[in-house]
């Protein structure tokens, strides 16, 4: 995240107790000691929460690794179709929309228009 590696993260250490220097560095010692500490206790707090108020929740169907869309693709391929061979859903006989054009059709030609 941060991108710091061990000797970077012990000179900025070093710089930080020579800032804060040694009468208040006990003090700043203890406040981040409770911060942790109620953030551990915050997390666990949560923690039992989540399992008093959902026991029986199958966390597993909430994984997103489960929906892969190559998975999912080839599954359904896979799937036997409903309908026995031979047999086709009934068709619905569409509605000729009145500006289509028939597949044939020379396009309309102005030679005064342009």
């Amino acid at each position: 995240m941060f991108d710091i590696n061990g000797s970077e993260l012990l000179i900025i250490l070093v710089i930080a107790m020579v800032v804060i220097g040694p009468q208040r560095l006990p003090e700043y010692a203890q406040q981040l000691r409770d911060l942790v500490k109620r953030g551990r206790d915050m997390i666990r707090e949560g923690k039992q929460t989540l399992t008093a108020e959902a026991p029986e929740v199958d966390w597993k169907q909430y994984d997103p690794r489960q929906y892969d869309p190559r998975r999912i693709v080839k599954e359904a391929l896979a799937e036997e179709s409903p309908l026995p061979v031979g047999e086709s859903l009934p068709t619905v006989p569409r509605k000729r929309h009145p500006l289509a054009v028939q597949r044939d059709a020379v396009a309309p030609y102005d030679p005064e228009a342009t």
